[in-house]
């Protein structure tokens, strides 16, 4: 025979633990201080100045 489940919890833990990963998704993506922001986009536009100069024309 198998263990005895109660639905309530092991309902309200799945839903516990989608929350969870949910949050930490979130983190990963929207999670960056606003300083990390501009470094990023400063690394970014350094990154097509570079690549714009060194174009070959024709």
């Amino acid at each position: 025979m198998g263990d005895v489940v109660n639905l309530r919890q092991a309902r309200k833990a799945k839903a516990r633990t989608d929350k969870a990963r949910q949050a930490a998704a979130n983190r990963a993506a929207f999670g960056r201080t606003k300083a990390e922001k501009q470094a990023e986009k400063a690394r970014a536009e350094q990154r097509d100045r570079t690549l714009d100069g060194a174009r070959l024309e024709d």
